[in-house]
């Protein structure tokens, strides 16, 4: 089973609300909460809206400002192609949608909204992991804009609400957007995902379909679940609503058996296919920083490791265990060798390897003080051998391809080094199957986005290899240290003639 984003192919929505409801009764210190007839509280969240307190129900029941918005984002796609006599033509796709987001905070005059980051951003780039309608894999992302809308009809845009991107965290599948206006906020609190149990009861209100308001209930079916498919890396929960695309970025609350009142616990992402009321929710514990610092913490990467000293010491120590020290990169093979300098040497080998074996790319990884490493030398290959270049001699647009290039090496092999160690154990128990298993999701994932970077390499040595003319090096030649610079004597400094003082008086 995979996830399918519960997006709307004209509008994202928002949900906020204008005025706190009253304060339900409190119960007196030492005395438990009172719950109504009927309702089931056996932890933290009812199993039943019964509990509603009094005060909460005639507030969700008078007539109040909804928390609810729609919100349309556009976008507009660079595609290339080729025409007939074989140029290189440019054409502009739009395209647009429609989800669900929620006001939470008022401050200076300004809302900030959460929703979904699948809602807030298109892909940069359109490809097999990152799809949008109508538009072709390999179309660059030219512009967008969000809107809050009345609904997917609605074509008058004097009265949009305009939106701005504050923060999004792939990973968390969460956005928080800015509104320069004072909109209406949710009243209620921010509840714990972490106290959730299996049949506790749901509100999700959102724009299924872009199309109008509405409130779904539903219950908790499983407490947990964890998504790791594609970018994302979220503890979830799962529940039964019947919701819809358009949905996503709706607010999920539970029913408080202490308060009696709603506390969001949750944000909807998506759903299952083919599946029957299987919506996945991002729990609200995740979010509580982002929210509160609008600044994104990025987890460890899929094997644990961070670009530091530590993990290139892991590094070095793995490529020095290994037979042959290869790995994916992308749709292509690489190789990393530990010089008797402490250099990291990358090679990246071609298309055809190993029919044609010698690398199309090496790259010098030298050690830096303070750094996982820092660019040294570049080797671009071909079948006459390879072409020595220091970073002084390429121009600013080729270093940082080369940059974004090493970056990436340096990961993927701390990737595929940890998982082949993990491998190795995997039958020693059920954890370290599951670790192992993890790892080589990860590895996978990496090698779907480093397919681009994996082109670049190939492109860069088209162009920049030895041509017919020139004579390339060998591979010997990258792995052996630089020559240290000759040292130049000094230069003796001019003998100044002992002249009389009195010969020439001032």
């Amino acid at each position: 089973m995979r996830l399918v984003l519960s997006f709307a192919s004209a509008l994202f929505c928002v949900t906020a609300a204008a005025t706190a409801p009253p304060a339900g009764p409190t119960p007196a210190p030492g005395e438990p909460p009172k719950a109504e007839p009927g309702a089931f509280c056996a932890g933290d969240y009812a199993e039943d809206f019964g509990a509603l307190s009094p005060a909460a129900r005639a507030f969700e029941t008078s007539p109040q400002q909804t928390f609810t918005y729609c919100v349309r984002t556009s976008a507009v796609y660079e595609c290339p192609s080729y025409a007939l006599d074989g140029t290189l033509k440019k054409t502009l796709k739009k395209t647009k949608a429609h989800g669900t987001a929620f006001a939470y905070r008022q401050q200076n005059g300004e809302t900030l909204l959460l929703t979904n980051q699948h809602v807030a951003e298109w892909p940069a780039v359109t490809d097999a992991d990152h799809t949008v309608d109508d538009v072709p894999l390999g179309c660059k992302r030219v512009s967008d804009r969000l809107r809050i809308v009345d609904g997917e009809s609605d074509e008058y845009e004097r009265d949009d609400v305009a939106l701005t991107k504050v923060v999004a965290d792939p990973q968390l599948d969460v956005a928080i957007l800015k509104a320069k206006v004072p909109l209406p906020v949710m009243p209620w609190k921010i509840g714990h995902s972490s106290a959730l149990h299996d049949r506790d009861v749901v509100d999700v209100r959102g724009f299924p379909l872009g199309a109008f308001k509405a409130n779904n209930v539903g219950k908790v079916i499983s407490a947990y679940d964890h998504d790791d498919d594609k970018d994302w890396d979220h503890d979830d929960f799962v529940i039964d609503a019947l919701l819809s695309p358009g949905n996503s970025g709706s607010p999920v609350m539970a029913l408080s058996c202490r308060t009696g009142e709603l506390e969001l616990v949750g944000i909807y992402h998506a759903g299952y296919t083919h599946g029957s009321a299987l919506n996945v929710v991002v729990g609200i514990d995740q979010v509580r920083d982002l929210m509160t610092t609008l600044k994104r913490t990025p987890k460890a990467k899929a094997d644990g490791s961070t670009l530091d000293l530590s993990s290139r010491a892991a590094l070095v120590a793995a490529a020095t265990d290994q037979v042959e020290p290869f790995f994916p990169f992308g749709n292509a093979t690489a190789a990393v060798r530990v010089r008797s300098d402490a250099a990291l040497v990358y090679e990246v080998f071609s298309k055809d390897f190993p029919f044609q074996s010698g690398p199309s790319l090496v790259l010098e990884d030298l050690p830096d003080p303070g750094s996982f490493g820092a660019l040294g030398r570049v080797f671009f290959g071909n079948a006459r051998g390879l072409k020595p270049f220091s970073k002084a001699d390429l121009d600013a647009d080729t270093q940082g391809q080369l940059l974004k290039l090493l970056d990436a090496l340096r990961g993927d092999a701390l990737a595929s080094f940890a998982y082949r160690a993990s491998a190795g154990s995997a039958n020693a128990s059920r954890e370290r199957f599951d670790q192992m298993a993890k790892l080589q999701k990860g590895l996978k994932r990496l090698m779907t986005a480093h397919q681009d970077l994996g082109q670049v390499a190939a492109d860069l040595a088209e162009r920049l290899g030895p041509s017919v003319a020139e004579q390339g090096v060998s591979l010997a030649v990258a792995l052996q240290p630089p020559p240290a610079p000759t040292a130049q004597p000094a230069q003796a400094a001019p003998q100044l003639a002992e002249t009389p003082a009195t010969a020439h008086p001032r």
